[in-house]
């Protein structure tokens, strides 16, 4: 990247951007050390893709398609949670996206005009995000980690050891999980689309979760991947003018595979040492 592209892609009309997008890797890469953790990633793929739905009715009635992403994603996070007591959980899921899509393209089919700018939520649009943006999704960048931090230890408990939460607790854990995963999904999606979120949120966890085995280790890696992805992603969109979410996506599997690559080769480096003599590992 030459010197002016270099300065354009930090100029003023950038910041926004630059700044969102850092949070939302914030975020992602924090709620996705769970997901992972609990293998949820079918939930991180459903309810960003049900919430589009809720851009696509917000539209339709003239508001905020931001209040919409909100609405259905806690919408969604509540009927896996309902559906889930009484069916198997990758079912529910199912179901549950299967209704908000259909709902989405309901709500598209009577205003056709529209169907551009909300497609875009699809694949993430760098150069949209406005200043109105950048409060709302600090504010839930803040309620989504103190939410984190708040459940911390039962989450990390629950993710480790599954059945160490019953009954009414566990209901109330996962609940507020998926919760959790709503609010990020409102952030995400106006920066990298529905489309490839959950890929933000499982590729940089995955790829941490293949480096380290302790949880604060691996979170820490987890959110600094996913920061570093997103930066990149957003400095090659800008000069390509190809959607972030390719990028994200794309760079995202990348470190996975370095990671699952890390965690085959330490391994049989440590195999390799443990069958060698004593004499043939000397320091």
């Amino acid at each position: 990247m030459a010197g002016g592209e270099r300065a354009e892609v930090f100029s003023g009309f950038m910041v926004n951007a630059w700044v969102v997008a850092t949070m939302v890797a914030v975020v992602g890469g924090a709620i996705g050390f769970f997901i992972v953790m609990r293998s949820s990633a079918f939930v991180a793929h459903a309810i960003p893709n049900g919430s589009f739905a809720g851009a696509a009715g917000a539209t339709l009635v003239g508001a905020n398609p931001l209040l919409g992403l909100a609405v259905f994603s806690l919408a969604g996070a509540l009927g896996i949670s309902l559906l889930g007591r009484r069916a198997r959980h990758d079912v529910a899921t199912a179901l549950t996206l299967v209704f908000m899509l259909g709902l989405g393209s309901l709500f598209l089919s009577f205003r056709v005009e529209d169907a551009e700018a909300v497609y875009s939520l699809l694949f993430g649009e760098v150069l949209g995000i406005g200043s109105n943006q950048v409060w709302p999704t600090l504010a839930l960048s803040l309620a989504s980690l103190l939410a984190l931090a708040l459940l911390w230890r039962p989450l990390l408990l629950d993710s480790v050891l599954p059945g160490s939460a019953r009954g009414s607790s566990r209901v109330r854990l996962e609940l507020a999980f998926l919760v959790i995963v709503a609010l990020a999904t409102t952030m995400t999606v106006p920066v990298v689309g529905t489309a490839l979120i959950f890929s933000l949120m499982v590729g940089p966890a995955a790829a941490a979760r293949a480096f380290t085995v302790r949880p604060h280790v691996a979170l820490a890696l987890s959110v600094a991947l996913a920061v570093v992805i997103v930066w990149i992603a957003i400095a090659w969109s800008y000069n390509t003018n190809w959607p972030i979410g390719f990028f994200v996506g794309a760079l995202s599997a990348s470190a996975f595979l370095i990671g699952r690559a890390w965690s085959v080769a330490s391994r049989r480096l440590g195999g390799a040492r443990h069958r060698a003599p004593a004499g043939e590992l000397s320091p």
